[in-house]
Order: structure tokens, then sequence, then C-alpha cells
């Protein structure tokens, strides 16, 4: 495990932040212990493939409306809850807002690492989905008014001609916008560039929705 993953714990009891953080520190992992859900929520949190690993059961808060919290202000980080107490109705609604699993105290060691190793692969991937969506509309970004047009109408289904009666122009300068776009955009193929379209939710007229 490379020293670029951060692994967040919160708990009251500082025995068990504790071996939390020798385990997870023995296979790799940095970590960052808080024993309130406040200090966590005000701490700042490094940009990096990371999890949360979080009692359920906290003085004041608990995790699953600590959960909730992150979801509201959009900090998509994977969290492990943990607890000594759990029911079913909170397993299923920590699951259900996201939660990649629900340990029950005490728990193995193993089943822990995995746990956090499907909690950081989830959020790199994600990182790495987002930076890809990024670099998309940075692309789409470059093109032209009209090239962006001629992109959502041949992406569209619309043959060169088609596009050409729509947007009052010649077949022959459809073609040069449409080289273009999907040269701009990186596209090898129209199959190529009808992905990106998706992915931007490319309208009619040549916007992208929000």
């Amino acid at each position: 495990m490379d020293a670029t993953t951060l692994v967040h714990v919160v708990d009251d009891d500082e025995s068990i932040r504790r071996a939390l953080d020798s385990l997870l520190r023995s296979v790799g992992h940095a970590t960052r212990l808080y024993g309130s859900a406040q200090a966590f929520l005000q701490a700042e949190r490094p940009q990096c493939p990371s999890c949360l690993i979080l009692d359920i059961r906290l003085p004041g808060v608990s995790g699953l409306d600590v959960q909730q919290q992150l979801l509201d202000a959009n900090i998509r980080m994977p969290v492990v809850f943990m607890t000594g107490h759990g029911d079913i109705p909170m397993s299923v609604r920590g699951m259900k807002a996201g939660a990649i699993d629900f340990l029950t105290k005490p728990f193995r060691d193993q089943d822990m690492l995995d746990a956090v190793s499907a909690a950081i692969a989830h959020d790199r991937a994600r990182r790495e989905q987002d930076a890809d969506g990024v670099q998309l509309r940075q692309r789409f970004a470059s093109l032209s008014a009209r090239e962006r047009q001629v992109m959502a109408l041949v992406t569209a289904g619309k043959m060169n001609k088609q596009a050409a009666g729509a947007l009052g122009l010649s077949e022959i300068t459809v073609k040069i916008h449409r080289g273009h776009a999907m040269r701009k955009m990186g596209a090898r193929t129209l199959a190529d560039l009808v992905r990106m379209a998706s992915a931007l939710a490319l309208q009619p007229d040549g916007s992208t929705r929000d």
C-alpha cells in the first residue's frame, strides 16, 4: 500500500483509536485520529485517496449524522462504520447512504483491512473519474460554438448532410467542423465522440447540462 493513502479514524475510545492506528500503519496507510465527530469535521482533509472509519455511536452526534453531514457538504469520502451496539436499521441506513461496510465490535483485523482496502480503491477510482471529467470539460471548452453544435448533431445520429441543413451550412463545412471537434476532443472514432457527448450531457443546441 502506498503512503499517499490516508485513513481517518473517529472513535471516542482512545484504546480503539490506538489499536486501529497500529493496524493501519502496519500495512502502509497514513492515519489521522479523532476523539469526536466535531474534531474530524473541523479538520483539514488532504486531497489524496482516503476513507473514514467511523464509530456509529459518538457523544453528541451519531456516526450516521456525520455521514449525512458529509453528503450534504458534497464530501464524498467512503465510510466504514463500526459499532458495539449496531442494529439492522442502522446498518441499512448507513449502507443506503453509501457506506462501504458495517463492522460490529469486536471485529477481526483482516475484516477491517479488507473494508479499508475496498474503501480506498473506491475513492481512488472516484478521484480518477473526476479528473477524467475535468479534462473532458476542458477539451469541450476549447471547441468553437459551431464545433459544439456540429458535435451535438452528429453524436445525436444526424448525418453530415442533415447537420448541414439544420445549421444552414454546406456539407463540407460540417465535415471540417466535425474533424476539428474530434481532434480537439481526442476522439478517434465517432463512437468515442458519442460517449464523450453522453458524459457531458450534451444538449441538441451544443450546450451542456450542469
